[in-house]
């Protein structure tokens, strides 16, 4: 790294000890504040970024994380309902997801600019781009709910409970596609910290209301895996107007005026041309992550099991990697909208560089300790040993994955999603999924022949990654 580490803990300039340094800059960060991220250290510009949006991540997986706990009490047939519509729900996160990663971009362009009405543009756009686009997904899944659940072969006892549910988080898409946009927006301009404090507000909402709604507990109705649905839709509205609020307050870097919400095709088709790439990029890793769980199937449930909890802990921990993902695709965008793409370039290296140093040391534990890790979530003996394999072999790619991470979405930042997509297509569908399949029956390596091939193929995606990145054609795209 080219910075003191001082650049990361100082947060005024009468240098104080470095102890009581990092803890002013880590409540500046949750607290949030006015800064121009083309300016000053990198290493305290990646910090005061992640730290808000590792929150924030952690605090939209704990929506799925209530709700499955609540409804797993209810019964099978009720898991099963919450799990397929999640499922179905892929559509939207990667419609949401994909639109996200271009409004960021051009947002962070726009700031980098030093243009806000320009950022403030694109919001809107981004905005009523993401309502018209959840409006039809709202009436197919209100409408042929049973439909869907009998096309992924739900039994009839799952579609029936499990309707309703599915009317309410469908019929109410259109605010988990403006949360994602919106935080997007904020992200792209900065403010990371007002990303994470909507989805704090929407996950204390829904904590509370879950167990009322579901059991009817006091004044609420007993509205059973349906109630799941209406307080997680409650709590992500209060959230998105708490958003709306932030947005039109004038206070913000990007100054919204909902008077103005008119379309604008020609931004429109920009932002669609930049997401499209990024929808496209979500879905073949999804893709290829749900023909991985296919090959691990063949080894019966007792393998997939034992897979899942491995994944389930390897995405908890890799979230601040997210987090430090997430901020150098914020600083690209930022510094190629100042005309400084060596600093844009200096500020991926230097989160590529802390990414791995976290998560080799996340490394170290996993190859140490998986089974202990393993045993927190089941004590199924024959579980443990696919468990334990799963950790333990991902886990020896990891230092590659802290730069793979970052540089995709480097890429994404400056409005290249086109370059990731192709890699993933590579390295997932021509690489990972051949290599597991000829490792797992042709060798004797059965399962571990999967999680070797992850490893090499997600060593191999770095490796590209950073090849193409020092090429710096990412410094000439245009959003």
């Amino acid at each position: 790294m080219q910075e003191p580490i001082e650049a990361i803990g100082a947060a005024t300039a009468t240098k104080p000890s470095r102890s009581s340094g990092f803890w002013a800059t880590l409540r500046e960060a949750v607290r949030g504040s006015e800064q121009d991220f083309t300016e000053g250290g990198i290493g305290r510009a990646i910090f005061l970024l992640s730290v808000p949006m590792v929150l924030e991540m952690v605090m939209e997986s704990l929506f799925g994380i209530v709700n499955v706990y609540w409804v797993a009490h209810l019964g099978k047939e009720q898991a099963a309902a919450v799990g397929v519509t999640e499922s179905l729900l892929t559509v939207v996160f990667t419609v949401a997801i994909g639109l996200s990663m271009g409004t960021t971009a051009m947002v962070a362009r726009r700031i980098g600019e030093k243009d806000p009405e320009g950022a403030a543009r694109v919001a809107e756009q981004s905005i009523l781009l993401g309502v018209l686009i959840s409006i039809p997904i709202g009436i197919v899944g209100a409408l042929f709910s049973k439909q869907l659940f009998r096309a992924l072969n739900a039994e009839d006892g799952v579609s029936a409970v499990g309707s309703g549910y599915m009317v309410v988080i469908f019929g109410g898409n259109v605010v988990i596609m403006l949360l994602f946009l919106i935080n997007a927006i904020f992200r792209g301009a900065g403010d990371a910290a007002i990303a994470m404090r909507a989805l704090w507000l929407g996950n204390l909402i829904n904590l509370v209301l879950d167990p009322c709604l579901i059991y009817g507990l006091g004044p609420f109705p007993k509205l059973g895996v349906t109630g799941s649905a209406v307080a997680t839709t409650i709590g992500r509205g209060c959230a998105v107007i708490y958003q709306f609020t932030q947005l039109s307050g004038g206070g913000g870097r990007v100054p919204v005026r909902f008077s103005r919400l008119l379309p604008d095709f020609g931004l429109m088709r920009n932002l669609l041309r930049i997401s499209l790439g990024g929808m496209f990029q979500f879905l073949v890793a999804t893709a290829a992550w749900m023909g991985l769980m296919s090959i691990v199937g063949r080894f019966g449930a007792a393998a997939q099991a034992g897979y899942t909890i491995a994944v389930r802990i390897i995405v908890v921990t890799i979230l601040p990697s997210w987090g430090m993902s997430n901020a150098a695709a914020t600083l690209v965008g930022q510094n190629l909208g100042a005309r400084k793409p060596e600093r844009a370039e200096k500020s991926v290296w230097l989160a590529g560089h802390s990414n791995a140093i976290f998560l080799t040391a996340v490394a170290v534990i996993f190859i140490v300790f998986p089974e202990f890790l393993i045993r927190v979530f089941t004590d199924d003996q024959t579980v443990i040993p696919y468990g334990v394999d799963a950790l333990r072999y991902i886990s020896y790619g990891y230092i590659f994955y802290g730069y793979g991470m970052v540089m995709a979405a480097a890429f994404n930042g400056a409005g290249d999603t086109y370059t990731p997509t192709a890699i993933n297509l590579i390295c997932f569908w021509l690489i990972q999924i051949p290599l597991a399949y000829t490792l797992a029956k042709w060798t004797g390596l059965k399962t571990t022949g999967v999680f070797l091939a992850i490893t090499i193929a997600e060593s191999i995606l770095a490796v590209i990654a950073m090849l193409v990145f020092r090429r710096g054609k990412w410094k000439e795209q245009k959003v």
